[in-house]
């Protein structure tokens, strides 16, 4: 077993009984506590055993949401637009709610976000301590204890 896969699976306790898949669940606190990386790293596993089936292009999107603000993290505000763009390519393929997920909230956030992005001429991030962009599932409690090692 490699170390990331190691990580993710100690993760994964935490988050499981949340009444969805804990890789799921994991993603979206994850995401809301700005650790775009291991949202990505944690979804992935669930993305790649879905792969072709009804799920591939939803997890894919949010994946590719979470790599755009890794890219905002990085300061590389073209690229952050780029997947922006492929998440929300993907995403818009999937009904305004999908697996207790309000996607119509979710391509909101990506246009909000794009926006910014183009006012400025990609010469401003819009990424920072008072402005982080917030995910919620339907159903499941806002935060769940998200306990990480580093990236």
């Amino acid at each position: 077993m490699n170390q990331k896969k190691g990580k993710i699976d100690a993760l994964l306790e935490q988050w499981s009984g949340q009444g969805a898949d804990p890789h799921y669940v994991g993603y979206f606190d994850c995401f809301n506590r700005a650790l775009f990386y291991e949202a990505h790293d944690v979804l992935e596993q669930l993305w790649l055993a879905e792969r072709r089936q009804p799920n591939d292009h939803f997890y894919k999107g949010l994946i590719q949401l979470t790599g755009a603000f890794v890219h905002l993290q990085k300061n590389r505000l073209k690229p952050s637009s780029a997947l922006f763009n492929l998440a929300k390519a993907n995403l818009e393929k999937y009904p305004s709610v999908h697996e207790r997920l309000d996607v119509a909230v979710v391509l909101e956030l990506i246009n909000e976000w794009l926006g910014k992005l183009e006012r400025s001429n990609f010469t401003a991030n819009p990424l920072g301590q008072d402005h982080q962009p917030r995910l919620s599932l339907l159903g499941l409690p806002a935060t769940i204890p998200c306990v990480t090692s580093g990236r």
